[in-house]
């Protein structure tokens, strides 16, 4: 019996495009917010945390104060008090109080649509204005988190040395105006489909489908 004939790099990209597209079609932004302030506020909380958690602690925090000109009257023990189930709170807490105050006086108020601007902002990473710059104000962008990083090796998209190379290889790789959309969809099919746990490179369909003779796991390199 002969041995399926692995996809090329091309075929492999066109595969998850169709694959994704037909899980996730329109794929919901996973934390909660109303505008660029309470989706900058949620991304920075994420770190080193689960959305689900985010989205059950931020609602008593924007309750508390939903914009930069109440956040920055909030005591930074206050709001350390509220976000202290997502973890890093003391880190997390003086960003969110610093970045509220900045951007009073720096910008209005308002989230600055600027690459520059956002990566000052305390607890802003690359990462956190890119989910920013693509969900909020439909630039496209490309964030790459630790699962999007593991998944990309495991389908042969990239040599996984850091997130700034997956970065570039799945900006290169794939059309710019699936960017925003693919990002999220790559994090949906990981939770469902290919987990760290759940998945070792050779159990889903876009893992059998892209290397069908894949015996062994694939060792992936973390970030």
């Amino acid at each position: 019996m002969t041995e399926a004939k692995p996809l090329s790099k091309a075929e492999r990209v066109e595969f998850i495009l169709q694959k994704l597209q037909s899980h996730y079609p329109a794929p919901p932004i996973p934390l909660q917010h109303k505008d660029a302030y309470t989706l900058l506020i949620a991304v920075l909380l994420s770190a080193q945390c689960t959305d689900e958690r985010v989205n059950t602690v931020t609602p008593a925090l924007f309750k508390l104060a939903d914009n930069p000109f109440d956040m920055a009257k909030v005591p930074v023990e206050k709001i350390q008090e509220i976000i202290r189930p997502c973890g890093l709170s003391p880190q997390k807490s003086k960003a969110i109080s610093v970045l509220s105050q900045m951007l009073v006086n720096e910008h209005g108020g308002q989230v600055p649509q600027d690459w520059e601007a956002l990566e000052r902002l305390p607890g802003v990473g690359h990462k956190t204005a890119s989910v920013v710059m693509s969900q909020a104000f439909g630039v496209p962008a490309f964030a790459v988190d630790t699962h999007i990083h593991r998944l990309a090796q495991r389908w042969g998209l990239t040599n996984g040395k850091n997130v700034v190379q997956t970065e570039k290889d799945l900006k290169r790789l794939f059309p710019q105006e699936s960017w925003n959309a693919l990002h999220l969809q790559i994090i949906y099919y990981g939770r469902e489909f290919c987990s760290a746990r759940g998945c070792d490179g050779t159990v889903c369909e876009i893992c059998r489908t892209c290397y069908p003779n894949r015996k062994k796991p694939k060792v992936v390199l973390k970030p």
